[in-house]
């Protein structure tokens, strides 16, 4: 009598085949972050947001198991996709299975490399994955090198991908502003941890971005950072408080029901200017 097993419990078998096939393949350790995407239409949904031609190079930071590799390859006409990987494991089993001539896997922690070397190669588009516990120093590297890249797709928590789109309230703060002034941003798809595997603990999210260029200039930029940083230096407390000791001289210029405010209830342009202003005061 045939033995229809399979036919009868079909999902059982195919989780029981899986786990057969990884058990050969190294351990995905927490000390990197590794949770693997399993859900194929996400990818699809990255590839299909960024324009990719022959002449593009993708920039892969996190191969995994090569998830995401293998479909950019295939769906894409790329003239080559650089993946950095800092588990020489991992890499090691990409390098491996996938043959196609147009994939350079670097293994390398993406947060040493020496960008310049990506310069020769331009342009690029981003299409990766972030380790959540390394997620803004990434952002950061890419916004200092932002003129290598045309656009892109990263997958963040989703905590961090709605601090990166604030414009007010909760999460909302100089790293939003910083973020914002250098790119434009989009929140794309919401991901839940059953798409990885092992599933973690926290939903995720594809979030676009495109770089903006030819920037407004901002007097004395570096001291308007560290403004913006004092205005949200106690984010309950307001302007008043959090800028009387270091800009006690300027606030009698300044109109009362800006200085109560707290900082996450004014706009981008409202702080350049209330800095135009302190400027202005010290000509």
């Amino acid at each position: 009598m045939k033995n229809n097993y399979s036919d009868k419990y079909p999902l059982f078998v195919e989780s029981r085949r899986r786990e057969r096939q990884e058990s050969s393949f190294p351990a995905k350790k927490k000390a990197f972050g590794q949770h693997f995407l399993r859900k194929q239409s996400v990818v699809d949904h990255m590839i299909a947001k960024v324009e990719v031609t022959p002449q593009t190079s993708v920039l892969e930071i996190g191969c995994g198991d090569g998830f995401l590799t293998q479909a950019v390859l295939a769906q894409t006409p790329c003239k080559q996709l650089w993946s950095y990987e800092i588990d020489p494991e991992w890499a090691a089993v990409v390098q491996k299975k996938i043959t196609d001539s147009r994939l350079t896997i670097k293994q390398q922690d993406i947060l040493t490399i020496d960008m310049h070397e990506l310069v020769a190669h331009k342009p690029w588009v981003i299409l990766a994955n972030l380790p959540y516990q390394i997620t803004f120093p990434i952002l950061f590297l890419i916004q200092k090198h932002k003129d290598l890249f045309t656009e892109g797709v990263v997958m963040v928590q989703e905590e961090v991908a709605q601090k990166v789109v604030a414009s007010s309230g909760r999460g909302y703060g100089p790293t939003s502003l910083v973020l914002q002034r250098h790119f434009t941003w989009e929140l794309l798809e919401k991901i839940e941890p059953a798409a990885f595997e092992p599933a973690p603990k926290i939903y995720s999210r594809l979030l676009y971005f495109k770089p903006v260029h030819n920037l407004a200039r901002i007097k004395n930029e570096d001291k308007f950072w560290a403004f913006i940083r004092s205005c949200f230096k106690h984010p309950r407390q307001t302007l008043r408080n959090n800028l009387k000791s270091l800009y006690r001289a300027h606030m009698e210029k300044i109109p009362s029901e800006i200085l109560n405010l707290r900082a996450q209830q004014m706009t981008f342009e409202h702080f350049l200017s209330l800095w135009t202003e302190i400027c202005s005061s010290e000509e």
